[in-house]
């Protein structure tokens, strides 16, 4: 695996490469633009100048008379003069044989137009030509040819290169140097972020990475990482909170259990006693069963997928059964159960969970409501939800236990609560229940007066009413 050090220098010279190769090869191409329009510009001009000088004005070239040949030997000694056709009617003392025209040329250059061209001889530096065509009376006379050597050019060029490559040599250099320290610097908050996570452990989840970065990216990775361990932390406090928490429980009815079991042993009982100890000992064991149940539950809750299956669900005929069910119980307690039910729209819900959420609420009522007390379970319709209520005619609940009713073994009254054999875990799993369904549970009270839990529900979209 390539570091990714490693890959922020490659990427930083290959970045170097690319920009000094389209840098070098832009400065090629527009400084070799730049000299061959200059010696083109130069040849035009000195072949205006020449055809000036030679004024062939009438008659071949053979014809002309003596003083009009010597001016034209004065006029350029590397100048060659052609006739329309091709052929040479004149050459400077100084003029090379060069490779003769080809008829695409000749043609061209009768229509009066000027050609350059480029000549490589066998034994010669680059040679360029510029073949202009003299006028008179509107037609072309003679053809006239001037060349110069490229070699200067090419020298240039051969340098330029040396220069450009000299430089690509040294910006590598230095890119590879300064890529390093650049590597080093931009990935130092990640360093000490590695080593910040390589000291954390369950028993120093508080430590935390410093925020001072110096790029904004670093900081707000610092920021979402200390955010992350709080997360973790609060987590880990609650999962050892619960932890504990559950073994105390589980201990008390064991510990019950245990004694009575060594009582029983001490010495011959008899079977009445023995049936006694029985009796105390079922009864811790069916406590241990439901907070197993209970623990079990807030178990699947905690996972990725919460054990729901959500159907279009009609909550009035369910909270009817389940409120015709439980009357009994209410009558034994001398407590008035009521419901107050209006046409509500399908819930997507799991019918076996919100039961459970029901007995869940209604228990917690019954434990917490005196005889000759009412519990009136209402249901009713919000815009885009259905609210479930359970209110109580209780003692009510002091203002400072309420925010923390839904955590898991809370109690308000923990002595109470043990008596009445309460696993302090119910609501834990009503708020667990009501999140899965996408819904929220909230708690008003007033000391005294009692207590209303209000479950909320997001109703199904084009859902029908159910039946009252």
């Amino acid at each position: 695996m390539v570091a990714f050090r490693t890959r922020i220098r490659r990427s930083a010279i290959a970045l170097v490469l690319i920009l000094l190769s389209a840098f070098s090869i832009l400065i090629y191409a527009g400084l070799a633009t730049l000299l061959a329009q200059h010696v083109d510009r130069e040849l035009l001009t000195l072949a205006e100048q020449e055809a000036a000088r030679v004024e062939l004005t009438t008659g071949a070239l053979t014809s002309l008379e003596d003083d009009e040949k010597d001016e034209m030997r004065e006029a350029a000694r590397a100048a060659v003069v052609l006739s329309p056709t091709g052929t040479v009617l004149w050459k400077g003392a100084a003029s090379a044989t060069r490779p003769p025209l080809s008829a695409t040329q000749l043609t061209d250059l009768q229509r009066g137009l000027i050609l350059y061209d480029t000549i490589t001889p066998p034994h010669d530096g680059a040679i360029r030509r510029i073949s202009f065509p003299v006028t008179q009376a509107g037609s072309v006379r003679y053809l006239l040819q001037m060349d110069t050597s490229l070699r200067l050019v090419d020298d240039t060029l051969r340098l330029l290169l040396l220069l450009l490559a000299a430089l690509a040599g040294a910006m590598i250099v230095v890119g590879w140097i300064g890529s390093r320290w650049l590597a080093r610097e931009a990935l130092r908050p990640v360093e000490a972020l590695t080593a910040t996570a390589e000291q954390i452990s369950v028993p120093s989840l508080k430590t935390r990475m410093p925020l001072v970065a110096p790029y904004e990216e670093f900081a707000r990775l610092a920021r979402v990482f200390n955010a992350m361990l709080d997360r973790l932390h609060q987590v880990f406090e609650g999962q050892r909170h619960f932890i504990a928490d559950a073994a105390h429980e589980i201990q008390t009815p064991l510990t019950v259990i245990r004694g009575t079991i060594e009582v029983a042993l001490q010495k011959s009982r008899t079977a009445e006693d023995y049936r006694d100890a029985l009796v105390t000992n079922l009864g811790q064991v069916e406590r241990l069963g439901t907070l197993t149940r209970s623990l079990l539950t807030l178990a699947q809750f905690s996972g990725d997928r919460p054990p729901v299956t959500l159907t279009p669900l009609a909550l009035e005929p369910l909270v009817k059964n389940l409120v015709i069910e439980l009357s009994p119980l209410a009558e034994d307690r001398k407590i008035r159960l009521s419901i107050e039910a209006q046409p509500v729209s399908l819930v997507q819900g799991d019918a076996g969970r919100m039961t459970q959420l029901l007995v869940n609420l209604i228990d917690n009522a019954l434990a917490y409501t005196p005889p000759e007390g009412r519990i009136t379970i209402r249901l009713k319709a919000i815009p885009e939800h259905v609210v479930l209520e359970v209110e109580d005619s209780g003692s009510g609940i002091a203002p400072e236990h309420q925010p923390r009713l839904f955590e898991r073994f809370y109690r308000a009254d923990p002595a109470r609560d043990r008596e009445s054999g309460g696993t302090g875990l119910g609501l834990a799993i009503v708020k667990e229940i009501a999140e899965a369904h996408g819904g929220t549970v909230a708690v008003t009270s007033t000391p005294g007066q009692g207590t209303r839990f209000t479950v909320t529900l997001p109703a199904c979209a084009g859902g029908d009413a159910s039946a009252g």
